[in-house]
């Protein structure tokens, strides 16, 4: 028996089944057929498959394993495509990794992370092939979004442990999930439709509120639009905007560091960026106009709507980093407008000025491919004995951290009343800094790293855990299971940042992550790049209110 971390893994090697096509095909049902399956030796390299364009690169350094892809029909007019890593040396437990926008296409190297582990790990392609932000795919094609909402990730595990009981000759023990943006929607989706599927889940900056976060995109760019407009604050300018941000936001968390930790608690001034007269070069006097300074009013505010409807939060302070990505066009993102135009209305021909609440309204009534995780009641997963452990970005300038805190609010106001309190299943973490499931501003050099879905591969393609602190402390998929399989809660976990994050050695700082809603506070003591020298206080009592 070894020991990773704190969870103790009994190795169970593969030995009396073969890793062939005719093998594998024998034991899977008439609607599933296998394009491959082939042996791989320790530390070799598996080479992504040519045509996924949404997941090339290859893992590497692998352990021994079996690699498998299996298709799966799902309809009269789809079908789906998963992969299977089965290491020779297997812990007894099954992981899926998640996808990222509407991307078609297998993460492999995701895959590459779990294995490292010794999961046995699957990856569906969730029924298409394409990148993350092209949602054409879906034009007239019903039962393709309905693969793409849950349909193709919970036949992917169906069949994969099936795959996996006949490999080795026994069921897992435990079922873990990780993912991260579309892949934490996945996760928290699967376990509101089939709360059996898993035993614990990493769920980070989960895009759990589709009708919503989509069509908050396309409203978002509008803000900003047309880059004709008076109003229109060019992409030169988000540094302009970001470096007053941490000026004023900065200390208020204790510390001035170059992280905001708390942007919720920075009554931003806006007008200390007011342009002087005489101003011909914006971006070199560092300056807005006060017809941008009424957008920077929208961007940070939430979307509501007619009678005070609430439709989706803002953008954080010290997001501004990111927002090239939504609000940096003469056009919204496609993950916006294309969303309406092939997955809600099947129009191509939409135009996004033509946007309005109406379009929120209906997709919120239509919601196509049953993909929205709204669904606020977890007791079925709760009582199975189900950890969910999430987690998001504070400088999240895509998916806004606050849709997080929403989810989690309608969570608690749904399972106390039911005498269910959550810090015993399920746990949420801010991160300060980090950006969309990893990742920290070149000037901000957050702490952003503790082996969160996607991450290891934001290092290289090799990593696995947390290089140097392979433990339950430092990593969140150990700590889920620390807490799954041995009942010990994560009370905090440790993020890092390396000095060089593609070859992580010498490391840069270490902070601790608090569950929701207590935040980290620097003792005043110590070097505050050290996690031991902070600690993790309650700001306010939320479950107060519900006791």
């Amino acid at each position: 028996m070894k020991l990773i971390g704190v969870v103790p893994l009994v190795a169970v090697v593969a030995t009396a089944f073969e890793c062939t096509p005719s093998a594998l095909q024998a034991i899977l049902p008439s609607s599933a057929s296998v394009t491959f399956a082939r042996s791989l030796s320790a530390n070799s390299t598996f080479v992504v498959p040519l045509g996924d364009v949404a997941y090339p690169d290859s893992p590497t350094q692998l352990q021994a394993l079996c690699a498998v892809q299996i298709k799966v029909i799902s309809s009269n007019s789809s079908a789906f495509s998963f992969g299977l890593f089965l290491p020779h040396d297997w812990n007894e437990r099954f992981l899926a990794v998640g996808n990222g926008g509407f991307a078609g296409g297998i993460n492999w190297l995701d895959m590459g992370a779990g294995v490292g582990y010794g999961f046995a790990v699957m990856s569906t392609d969730t029924g298409h092939n394409s990148t993350s932000g092209d949602i054409t795919w879906s034009l007239n094609e019903p039962e393709q979004k309905i693969d793409w909402g849950y349909r193709a990730m919970h036949g992917s595990i169906v069949t994969a442990k099936q795959v996996i009981a006949a490999y080795y000759g026994c069921n897992p023990k435990y079922n873990y999930y990780s993912g991260c943006s579309t892949g934490g929607r996945q996760g928290i989706r699967d376990i509101q439709l089939y709360p059996g599927d898993f035993d614990g889940v990493l769920a980070g900056a989960p895009a759990w509120w589709t009708s919503h976060l989509q069509t908050w995109t396309v409203k978002l760019a509008l803000y900003n639009l047309p880059t004709t407009s008076a109003h229109h604050i060019p992409s030169t300018l988000f540094p302009v905007v970001g470096a007053e941000v941490l000026k004023q936001c900065d200390a208020q968390d204790g510390l001035v560091d170059n992280i905001i930790s708390d942007p919720q608690r920075c009554d931003f001034f806006p007008e200390a960026l007011l342009c002087g007269p005489n101003v011909t070069n914006q971006t070199t006097a560092g300056c807005l106009t006060a017809a941008q300074i009424g957008t920077l009013y929208k961007i940070y505010h939430d979307y509501i709507e007619t009678n005070e409807t609430f439709v989706f939060p803002h953008l954080e302070l010290g997001s501004e980093a990111q927002w090239d990505v939504l609000l940096g066009s003469d056009e919204p993102n496609a993950l916006g407008t294309e969303y309406v135009q092939d997955f809600l209305l099947n129009d191509p021909d939409w135009n996004f000025y033509d946007f309005n609440y109406s379009i929120v309204e209906l997709a919120d009534k239509i919601q196509p491919g049953n993909a929205t995780a709204y669904d606020f009641d977890l007791s079925p997963f709760y009582q199975r004995g189900g950890k969910l452990l999430q987690y998001h970005g504070l400088a999240d300038g895509l998916i806004a951290t606050g849709s997080s805190v929403h989810f989690y609010k309608e969570v608690l106001k749904t399972m106390m009343p039911k005498g269910i309190e959550l810090d015993s299943w399920y746990r949420f973490f801010l991160v300060p800094g980090m950006q969309h499931c990893s990742g920290t501003a070149a000037d901000v050099n957050a702490p952003w790293y503790f082996a969160g879905a996607n991450q290891a591969g934001a290092l290289n393609t090799a990593v696995h855990s947390v290089p140097g602190f392979s433990d339950a402390k430092h990593d969140a998929l150990l700590a889920l299971m620390a807490w799954t399989e041995h009942g010990t809660a994560p009370d905090s976990l440790v993020a890092t940042k390396w000095q060089n994050d593609t070859t992580p050695d010498a490391v840069l700082r270490q902070r601790p992550l608090c569950p929701y809603p207590t935040q980290a506070r620097y003792g005043g003591h110590g070097n505050p790049d050290v996690a031991e020298n902070w600690s993790c206080e309650y700001l306010y009592d939320l479950h107060a209110q519900y006791t």
